[in-house]
């Protein structure tokens, strides 16, 4: 059904010793096709299923030159553990190469980096700075330093940054010694980033999905995927619609008032 509907899709599904379902990876052949053409920066986070069967939808996506998302791969697994990012990882090399091009951003969870650096070790890794400043928020009590914080991980120059690390370091030394040593400068900070990550020092772009989905978490699993196969969001100034485009039919109401002809395969 992928494959007929999108052309160039690749789609793998794993199954365990007793051939049940284990793990399932999806990538839509247009937007293979087209992650050529979009920032090298791919947000990937995992959000838990409210099926009966349970297990955990990830995501990875990037976004075009106006800043906008673009999905390139979706997976569902068992757990989110090591081994399901590494089984889906390394599908998602497959697709999109693996160069020091390549910017990741995710949260701080340790499996998630680790498999990053082993899968796509010409890659960069960066943390999302909103759990970080979340982190600090809840382990140091101190939220009148998170504006420093964030003038920091926006400073597009060393000599700014430092003035921010000083500010921070005078009025909370062990939050400073927390994000130099522990987190590490280069991993939140945009001026001291190894690759190029734009504007991007959040996984916004992932949790924007997330929240698309927050519905269909709860649809088996061969209907959450018919969904995302013909289901869009499309956001044009105020226009905020969902766009069907199996059925022909649109929120907005302008699919179907302007007779647009879509063509299915």
């Amino acid at each position: 059904m992928p494959e007929k509907v999108n052309p160039g899709t690749i789609t793998y599904i794993e199954v365990d010793g007793d051939n049940r379902f284990k793990y399932l990876f999806l990538a839509f052949g247009v937007a293979i096709k087209g992650f050529e053409f979009m920032r090298k920066v791919v947000g990937i986070d995992g959000t838990f299923l409210k099926s009966q069967y349970n297990g955990v939808l990830l995501v990875a996506t990037t976004q075009d030159g106006n800043g906008q998302c673009y999905p390139i791969a979706w997976g569902i697994v068992d757990f989110e553990n090591e081994d399901a990012w590494t089984w889906f990882l390394s599908k998602l090399k497959e697709v999109i190469g693996n160069s020091d091009e390549l910017a990741f951003i995710s949260d701080r969870a340790l499996s998630i980096e680790k498999v990053i650096s082993n899968v796509f070790d010409k890659a960069h890794h960066g943390a999302c700075a909103w759990h970080v400043s979340q982190n600090v928020r809840n382990k140091f009590k101190c939220v009148d330093i998170i504006g420093s914080y964030w003038n920091a991980v926006n400073a597009y120059r060393i000599e700014d940054f430092r003035g921010y690390m000083i500010e921070i370091s005078k009025r909370y030394p062990r939050v400073a010694d927390y994000l130099e040593n522990e987190v590490g400068f280069q991993k939140w900070s945009r001026c001291h980033f190894l690759g190029i990550r734009y504007n991007v020092t959040m996984t916004n772009m992932v949790e924007s999905l997330n929240s698309m989905l927050v519905t269909v978490r709860e649809f088996p699993y061969v209907a959450l995927l018919d969904l995302n196969l013909v289901t869009y969001q499309v956001k044009s100034g105020e226009i905020d619609a969902m766009v069907d485009i199996f059925n022909k039919k649109c929120s907005c109401k302008v699919l179907i008032l302007t007779d647009y002809h879509v063509h299915m395969p």
